[in-house]
């Protein structure tokens, strides 16, 4: 079964707290934390005020995506506020292998998060440092994109990468995930799905959580 990382950018941040417990209560594996900065990615989220809240309301992992330009600059502080994974995008660091040294030093899990236009074949030599690779399923900044079916592509030329190389990184996907796109995305060999507007703008988030969770695969 994948694990199920529900985006908390589609949460209602006036009910943050009850958002909170409703996923603590569910069978989300972890909380998805988008943190954009306006310059890497034409959108402002949230920062590290939120991610302490947020660590402070679960026991659950803090996986915090950093769509932001020099993220080295903060890796400590988003440490300090209680993220367990720490993700980065290739396309922002001019250093990677440094990148992910910092973040397993600091006691995070490291990940790497590449955009839809950028070479799959590019992380080959970096695949033995990390924890994570996050594929972006549409271009980052937004939620409540459509999935890029090219994608599916992707996860299995990664699948085929990390699995021939004998690394140990899951595969995350994020954008445009939802019930319908699911099994597909877990059948070409991804490990966790993010899903933001499928599941808080669901009638019953806890019913779709579970039902992305008993999504098996075929792999």
């Amino acid at each position: 079964m994948p694990l199920i990382a529900p985006s908390l950018l589609s949460a209602d941040f006036l009910r943050i707290g009850e958002e909170c417990g409703l996923l603590n209560a569910s069978q989300a594996d972890w909380f998805h934390l988008d943190i954009m900065d306006g310059r890497f990615v034409p959108n402002l989220s949230f920062g590290l005020p939120v991610v302490e809240a947020i660590r402070r309301a679960t026991t659950k992992v803090c996986d915090v995506h950093l769509m932001i330009l020099e993220p080295e600059k903060y890796a400590e502080a988003f440490a300090r506020a209680g993220a367990n994974n720490l993700t980065v995008h290739l396309e922002a660091c001019v250093h990677l292998h440094r990148n992910l040294q910092q973040i397993r030093g600091l006691g995070m899990k490291a990940g790497v998060a590449i955009n839809p236009h950028t070479p799959v074949s590019l992380l080959s030599d970096v695949l033995g440092d990390l924890d994570i690779v996050c594929l972006m399923s549409v271009n980052p900044g937004f939620g409540g994109q459509a999935f890029i079916p090219k994608t599916l592509d992707r996860i299995r030329q990664l699948r085929a990468l990390i699995d021939e190389g004998g690394h140990e990184a899951k595969i995350e996907i994020d954008g445009g995930v939802t019930l319908d796109n699911a099994a597909s995305i877990v059948e070409a060999g991804a490990d966790i799905l993010v899903a933001g507007n499928t599941v808080f703008r669901s009638a019953d988030p806890t019913a779709t959580i579970a039902q992305l969770k008993a999504i098996g695969t075929s792999r």
